[in-house]
C-alpha cells in the first residue's frame, strides 16, 4: 500500500502527458506555456507569489502553507499587454500590491486610452481594488500606507482606501527608490537630475524624508552619482552606492570598462553625515556594473545583512562576485570566488545567509547556491542538468521558492523544504498538448573567430535525418546585448524564453538552428561582456560571420541555404549580416532592430564635446558599425518586424532600412504592429511575428524552397 501511494505522489509530480501528433507540433503549442515572473515571499504567513504569462493573460497566483497547493488570485481574462508587475505583500502577508500597466503603452490602440496603477489585492483571492494611479509601491512597514510614484513624484495612499492618493513632498529631479526605515517613520529615496540615458541620470542625491517633521535630510551629497539606498536594521544609518556620473557632453554612450572607482558609503540618516567604508580598486570593476549590462542581477544593488555587514556584487576579478564588509569598514570578504558570474540575490528572512543563481561549473545553466554573509563554504542546492533563478527564501527559511526549467520542460514555480527534492508548483497550468517529448536536447557548441574570440552556441538539430541529407540552418541572435540564450528553456520571456520555443520550431521543422551568444553577451566575464560591440565596432560581428563558417562546413547543412534572425540587438546583427555578407546568409529576419547607429536615439551615441576630431570619430565608428554602412553590397531578402511604439530602438530605423532597400532593389518584406511595444506586449501579435518569421524562413531558405533555386524571386521585387 505505501509503494502504491508513493507511486501516486510520483505521478503527480510528473508534468501532464503530450498529446500532440508525434511527428511535429505548432508553433501555438510550444509557446503556450505559462511564464513565471516576480517571485516574492510574504514577511510572515510563509505564502509566495508569482504573476503568470499565460498567452498573454497576465494574474497573480499564490501558494501556501501546509501545503503550498498553487491557486490564483486574480482572475484577468484579456490578452490585452497590460503587465502585472512590482509585487509585493502586506506586512501582514495577508494582501498583495501590484502594477497593473505600462506608462504610455497601448498596445491595442484602446480609443480611451491605458493607464498604469497600483492594486491591492487578498491573498485569499476577490475582487482586487484599485489604490491609485502610480508605478514603485512601497509598503510601511506599519502596514499603513503606499508610498509610490507617479511621474517621478512621491505620493502616498492610505492601504484601506480611506482617503485619497496625495503628494507626499516635492523635491526637484526624478524621484526613484523608495525604502522605508524600519520603523516605518521616514522614507528614504533617490533624486535622479542632470540628463538622461536609458533611464539612468548623470548624478543623483540618496535623501531621507521624515514624515513627522516633513524634512528632508540630504545624505552626504555630492557631484556624484549615488543610488542604491539600504537601512541599517536600527534605522538608525543608511548605505549607499557612489559612483562618477557620466555625463554625455564627455562620454557620449561608451561603454565604461574601468574608470574613476565606485565606493560605498554610510550616512547618519539624522544629520546626513557620511563616511566611505569601501573603495573599489582601479581597473577591472572600477565601475559599477549598471543593471543595463546585467538586467537580471537582484535589486537593490547592496544589502545591509546580519553582524552589521553589507553585502555586495564587484566585478575586480572580470566575474561578478559577491563580497561583504562590516558596515564600519575594513577589508571586504569575496563571499564567490571562481571563474563564473552571480545573478539574482536573496538574502535569508535573518539577513544571516544569501541564496544566489550562478553558472559556477555549468556556464550554460544557472543553479542555486547559498553562502554566510560572512564567508565561508557554498553550498550547491540545485545540481543537474536543469536551470534555477530568482530565488526567495520564505516560512522563515524553512522554505526556498524558485523558478526552474530544462531543455524540454519550460519555466514553472517550485519550492524545496530543507532536506527535500524541489517540488513543481502549479502543473496544471501547462496545457495537456505541449509538445515536451517532441523537443530536442540542444547541444553546445564553441565557435572561433578569425581574431582568435571563441563564442558559445547551441546547437538545435531535427530529430529525424535522413543519412547525406543537407538541410536549411538558421542562425539565432539573442538581443541585448547583455544576454545569454542557455542549454535549456531561458529566465526571461521577451526575446530569450520565446526565442528558444522557436528555434525549437524550426528544428521540428527541418532546420539546423544555431543560437548564438556573441560577444556583449553575459555569463562569461566583463572582458567578453564590454567587448567592443555595436556602435564602438562590432566586433561581435565576428562572432557571426564565425558561426555561418562553422554552419557552411557542416555535412548536414546546405550551405545555399544559411538565415539569420534575431530580435533587438539580434534584429541588428541580422541586418549587419545580410549587408555585409549577403554571399552567406541567404535571407533573414529582423525583428525591431537598429540600422543606422548615428541616428539612434537622436544621435547620443556622437559624445557633444567640443573636441571636434573626438566627435567625427566616433561618428566614423557608429557609421561604419551599422547596417547603412554596406547597404550597397545587400542582396537577400528580409523580413522587418517593428513596433510602432518602440521605445528602444526607433520605429524610424525600419522605415528607413525598408526603403533604402527597395531603393536598390532588393526584397523586403514588412510586418507592423503601430501601437506595439519593442517586446511586443500582446500574445497574439508574438504569435503572427513567429508565424510570418517561420513563412518567410521556409519561403527563402527552408523546406518550400527547393535545392538549387535562386535566392531572390525577381517576381516580388
Amino acid at each position: 500500500m505505501k509503494r502504491a501511494l508513493s507511486l501516486m505522489i510520483v505521478l503527480c509530480l510528473i508534468p501532464p502527458p503530450v498529446k500532440a501528433q508525434q511527428r511535429g507540433f505548432t508553433l501555438e503549442q510550444v509557446l503556450s506555456s505559462p511564464f513565471p515572473t516576480e517571485l516574492i515571499a510574504a514577511p510572515t504567513g510563509g505564502h509566495v507569489a508569482w504573476s503568470f504569462y499565460d498567452r498573454g493573460v497576465r494574474n497573480i497566483w499564490v501558494a501556501g502553507p501546509p501545503d503550498y497547493g498553487a491557486r490564483p488570485v486574480t482572475s484577468y481574462s484579456a490578452d490585452d499587454g497590460q503587465d502585472i508587475s512590482q509585487l509585493a505583500f502586506a506586512p501582514d502577508g495577508r494582501a498583495i500590491i501590484y502594477v497593473r500597466g505600462r506608462p504610455g503603452a497601448n498596445p491595442l490602440s484602446v480609443p480611451e486610452g491605458v493607464e498604469q496603477a497600483i492594486w491591492i489585492v487578498s491573498v485569499d483571492g476577490g475582487q482586487p481594488r484599485r489604490l491609485a494611479e502610480g508605478y514603485a509601491p512601497a509598503l510601511s512597514p506599519r502596514g499603513d500606507q503606499v508610498a509610490f510614484l507617479r511621474q517621478g513624484e512621491v505620493w502616498t495612499v492610505p492601504l484601506d482606501g480611506s482617503k485619497p492618493p496625495e503628494r507626499l513632498f516635492r523635491a526637484r529631479g526624478r524621484a526613484s527608490s523608495l525604502v522605508w526605515s524600519p520603523d516605518g517613520a521616514r522614507l528614504a529615496f533617490v533624486s535622479q537630475q542632470g540628463q538622461f540615458a536609458f533611464g539612468t541620470s548623470s548624478y543623483s542625491f540618496v535623501g531621507v524624508y521624515d514624515l513627522s517633521a516633513k524634512r528632508i535630510t540630504w545624505l552626504d551629497p555630492s557631484v556624484y552619482r549615488d543610488f542604491g539606498p539600504a537601512w541599517s536594521p536600527d534605522g538608525r544609518q543608511v548605505a549607499f552606492v557612489r559612483q562618477r556620473p557620466a555625463p554625455r557632453r564627455t562620454t557620449g554612450l561608451t561603454l565604461r570598462r574601468s574608470g574613476e572607482p565606485w565606493s560605498i558609503r554610510v550616512a547618519d540618516a539624522l544629520t546626513g553625515q557620511g563616511r566611505e567604508i569601501f573603495r573599489a580598486l582601479p581597473g577591472r570593476g572600477s565601475t559599477f556594473e549598471n543593471p543595463v549590462r546585467n538586467p537580471f542581477i537582484s535589486q537593490p544593488p547592496i544589502f545591509w545583512a546580519a553582524g552589521d555587514r553589507i553585502v555586495f556584487p564587484w566585478e575586480k576579478d572580470g566575474w561578478t562576485h559577491l563580497y561583504s564588509i562590516s558596515a564600519g569598514g575594513g577589508e571586504p570578504v569575496l563571499l564567490t570566488p571562481g571563474e563564473y558570474e552571480v545573478e539574482h540575490i536573496a538574502l535569508s528572512p535573518l539577513r544571516d545567509y544569501v541564496v544566489y543563481s550562478s553558472n559556477e561549473g555549468d556556464l550554460d545553466r544557472r543553479h542555486l547556491w547559498r553562502v554566510l554573509v560572512s564567508g565561508g563554504k557554498r553550498d550547491l542546492l540545485t545540481p543537474g542538468t536543469g536551470v534555477e533563478w530568482a530565488p526567495v527564501v520564505a516560512n522563515e527559511g524553512n522554505v526556498l521558492a524558485f523558478f526552474r526549467s530544462d531543455a524540454k520542460w519550460p519555466a514553472r514555480p517550485a519550492l524545496m523544504r530543507p532536506g527535500q527534492e524541489p517540488r513543481d508548483l502549479a502543473l496544471e497550468t501547462m496545457p495537456g498538448d505541449f509538445p515536451s517529448t517532441l523537443l530536442v536536447e540542444p547541444q553546445p557548441v564553441t565557435i572561433t573567430a578569425t581574431d582568435g574570440v571563441k563564442s558559445r552556441g547551441y546547437l538545435f538539430l531535427p530529430r529525424e535525418s535522413a543519412p547525406g541529407q543537407k538541410r536549411p540552418a538558421v542562425i539565432h541572435l539573442h538581443g541585448g546585448p547583455w544576454r545569454q540564450q542557455l542549454l535549456g528553456w531561458c529566465y526571461e520571456r521577451e526575446g530569450c524564453h520565446d526565442a528558444y520555443a522557436f528555434s525549437q520550431y524550426l528544428a521540428s521543422r527541418g532546420y539546423v538552428v544555431l543560437s548564438l551568444n556573441y560577444r556583449g553577451s553575459i555569463g562569461y566575464g566583463l572582458d567578453f561582456r564590454e567587448a567592443a560591440t555595436g556602435w564602438e565596432g562590432a566586433s561581435e560581428y565576428n562572432d557571426v560571420l564565425a558561426a555561418g563558417r562553422y554552419l557552411r562546413a557542416r555535412t548536414d547543412v546546405d550551405p545555399t541555404r544559411i538565415g539569420l534572425w534575431g530580435s533587438s540587438w539580434g534584429g541588428y546583427l541580422t541586418a549587419l549580416g545580410l549587408a555585409r555578407n549577403s554571399d552567406l546568409f541567404a535571407a533573414g529576419v529582423d525583428l525591431s532592430g537598429a540600422y543606422d547607429w548615428v541616428l539612434m536615439w537622436s544621435g547620443m551615441v556622437v559624445p557633444v564635446t567640443s573636441d571636434e576630431t573626438a566627435k567625427d570619430n566616433a561618428r566614423d565608428l557608429a557609421l561604419h558599425s551599422s547596417p547603412i554602412a554596406a547597404i550597397d553590397s545587400w542582396r537577400s531578402p528580409v523580413l522587418v518586424i517593428h513596433g510602432g511604439d518602440d521605445r528602444s530602438v526607433d520605429f524610424e530605423q525600419a522605415v528607413m532600412l525598408a526603403e533604402d532597400l527597395r531603393a536598390r532593389g532588393v526584397e523586403v518584406e514588412t510586418l507592423v504592429h503601430p501601437d506595439e511595444a519593442h517586446g511586443f506586449l500582446v500574445h497574439r501579435h508574438l504569435l503572427q511575428a513567429y508565424r510570418a518569421a517561420a513563412e518567410f524562413l521556409d519561403r527563402r531558405v527552408g523546406t518550400a524552397r527547393p535545392t538549387g533555386t535562386s535566392r531572390i524571386d525577381s517576381r516580388d521585387r
